[in-house]
């Protein structure tokens, strides 16, 4: 008997379920949208490929063979899995369910994420949302994930990302770390123990921005971290001047126990001043993503600005995507 490869014949073995679950030849062509010559067909190809009768036929009426039964048996089971599938499948894209995996840098996840998360679930009951915090670059493809949420000057090209709030830097300090020393100019940091996120492209070199006039100071610490929220502690501890993301310190700021400093230049930083959601293409975008991202996009701001380009337009690389954070 020549050996039969399921995968090629799935559709002739689902031709034959249907004529057996329907009892006749004519009555699943009807139910198929086929001829009954073309079911026939099918039948006679299967049987040909198993090197098997599996249905006695008259003018009057059809029955089973042995080999016909096993083989439905075991095939209607299969069939009935396949439309199972396909309706979960369907589903997925036809409303917002289904397991979203998202990542996101430490400090941006626990202070602006991680507040928003019950009333997202609240309002989208069948989505399961994994998070995963990382300090560190992703790759989308690799590592399977749905959605990253990083703070980066310019998005990569291969993407699809969407502003989804702006973000600036603040320097601040308590009033004991400065000892009533005055902070008018940038300049005025140099002999300050400066902090700021650890990543080699702060270096030691602060740069500000007050109009068309720009300020270069170099700064020195004593120590570096790659959390915001350490150096946030740090500079509540009056270890020293800091250059921190506003999230982290704006309710410090707020309440006394830190004070913005230079109020009126802006420091420039290597992260750009936008928060993203960041996406792979699609041609057709799952909803568990465009309801997250709108979500986001509704609750922490402005998020008009799509970029470099929309998922209808933007092609998949074969290639994994690195991101980098702040």
């Amino acid at each position: 008997m020549e050996t039969i490869n399921p995968l090629d014949h799935l559709s002739d073995l689902a031709v034959f379920v249907r004529v057996v679950d329907t009892q006749g030849f004519s009555s699943a062509a009807r139910a198929m949208g086929l001829t009954k010559s073309a079911v026939s067909k099918r039948i006679n190809r299967l049987e040909k490929q198993l090197g098997l009768r599996l249905l006695q036929r008259t003018t009057r009426a059809m029955s089973l063979t042995e080999a016909g039964r096993v083989l439905y048996e075991r095939a209607a089971q299969g069939v009935a899995l396949l439309d199972e599938s396909a309706r979960l499948a369907a589903g997925l894209v036809e409303a917002p369910r289904g397991t979203l995996r998202v990542t996101a840098s430490v400090t941006f996840g626990k202070l602006c994420l991680a507040p928003l998360i019950p009333e997202f679930l609240a309002r989208y009951p069948e989505i399961e949302l994994q998070l995963t915090l990382l300090d560190r670059m992703v790759d989308l493809v690799d590592e399977g994930y749905d959605v990253a949420l990083r703070l980066t000057r310019t998005p990569p090209e291969q993407v699809v990302a969407k502003a989804l709030m702006p973000v600036r830097y603040r320097l601040c300090s308590t009033v004991n770390a400065i000892k009533s020393q005055k902070i008018e100019t940038p300049a005025d940091l140099a002999g300050h123990n400066c902090l700021h996120y650890g990543l080699r492209e702060f270096g030691n070199e602060w740069r500000f921005q007050r109009g068309d006039e720009e300020a270069k100071v170099r700064v020195t610490s004593n120590v570096v971290v790659n959390n915001s929220e350490v150096v946030r502690d740090l500079l509540l501890a009056d270890m020293g001047i800091g250059l921190i993301w506003n999230y982290a310190v704006d309710r410090e700021i707020a309440d006394g126990r830190l004070i913005a400093l230079l109020p009126e230049w802006t420091p420039v930083g290597p992260f750009g001043q936008t928060a993203w959601a960041i996406w792979l293409p699609q041609t057709h975008l799952p909803p568990k993503i465009r309801v997250f991202v709108d979500f986001l996009a509704e609750r922490l701001g402005d998020a008009s600005v799509l970029a470099p380009g929309s998922e209808e337009t933007l092609s998949t690389s074969k290639h994994g995507f690195k991101i980098a954070i702040p």
